[in-house]
């Protein structure tokens, strides 16, 4: 298996998937000449040529209904937003247009979109670019929500999506473009809605997602200094969500910590608690921890905008606490 970058293998995802079908094409700002805002995009323009490739206006809303269009007229757009805080802007085509249309008229169509886009904070782009609202678009049935965070899962969740029938919203985040990783040869999908254990263990369940997988993997390590065994579980798409996994671990360790990048208020881990609580309520040793944003927008100064988004040690001191 080769060893590559995060955006190496969404752009060879994207690349493989035009190759093999004429119907998909890109659409969204800067996607062409300049090859994306991430250079996801890079030489695709110069290959595929403007048709398939097409730079759009700024203004999110026309994208994603032109998205839309193309996708009820049997072609599969990738629709890029630069930022999921865009996505806002064109909310009413992602939650009340695409994921609802093959449901009101019967079955008769079907929207195979992809939107592709960037979530997350890290990188000092201030309170309104820096958001990680994921939960709010998982939320709403007929959308899938997709949020992978190794290079092998984001080219395998990629290529799936672009081959399904249904809306999807493919969240990249924004400072795992160069996190590396081995990515299978040859054809490589990876099932949407199915969590995988990235981590065995035995002592504590820490449940996560995207760029928050690495920061739990790296708390397991230094947890496992200390004698403790954390089983790490990567939730990789939030609708529909597989808890599957999730309760096999916690039946195995009776504990869990929760750890996701976006606010604690309303969000997945809310969901994922609920959840168990629900479901496995025999198996609960400690209360359910979660670990996740302060609640506050995302601070411009690079000293507090990490203090607010959750560290190594904010996992490891939660997973002490529920032991």
């Amino acid at each position: 298996m080769a060893v590559k970058t995060v955006r190496e293998a969404i752009s060879e995802a994207l690349w493989e998937e035009m190759e093999r079908d004429e119907k998909v094409f890109i659409l969204g700002e800067e996607v062409g000449v300049w090859g994306g805002t991430y250079a996801v995009t890079k030489g695709f323009y110069d290959h595929f040529g403007e048709k398939r490739v097409r730079d759009t206006p700024i203004a999110e809303a026309a994208i994603v209904g032109a998205g839309i269009g193309a996708a009820l007229t049997g072609l599969r757009p990738v629709a890029e937003l630069m930022t999921i805080n865009f996505a806002f802007v064109a909310m009413d085509h992602i939650v009340n247009e695409a994921p609802k249309l093959h449901y009101m008229f019967g079955g008769q169509m079907s929207v195979p979109l992809v939107i592709r886009t960037v979530s997350g904070g890290g990188r000092q782009l201030g309170a309104t670019h820096s958001q990680t609202p994921d939960v709010i678009f998982a939320h709403f049935p007929g959308l899938k929500v997709v949020a992978p965070a190794t290079p092998a899962d984001s080219k395998g969740l990629l290529k799936s999506a672009i081959r399904s029938e249904d809306p999807i919203l493919f969240i990249e985040n924004v400072t795992l473009y160069q996190t590396r990783g081995e990515v299978p040869d040859g054809e490589h999908l990876v099932p949407i809605g199915k969590s995988k254990v990235q981590r065995q263990g035995s002592d504590v369940t820490v449940v996560t997602y995207s760029k928050m997988l690495n920061v739990s993997l790296n708390a397991a390590e230094e947890l496992a200094k200390d004698g403790i065994q954390a089983e790490v579980v990567d939730l990789r798409t939030l609708r529909p969500l597989d808890m599957e996994p999730v309760i096999e671990s916690f039946v195995k360790t009776n504990r869990v910590v929760i750890v996701e990048e976006g606010w604690r208020s309303y969000g997945v881990g809310a969901e994922v608690a609920a959840r168990l609580y629900e479901e496995a309520f025999d198996y609960i040793d400690a209360p359910i921890k979660r670990v996740a944003q302060a609640e506050v927008p995302l601070p411009y100064n690079r000293n507090l905008e990490q203090l607010a988004i959750p560290q190594v040690s904010s996992v490891v001191e939660a997973v002490q606490d529920v032991l």
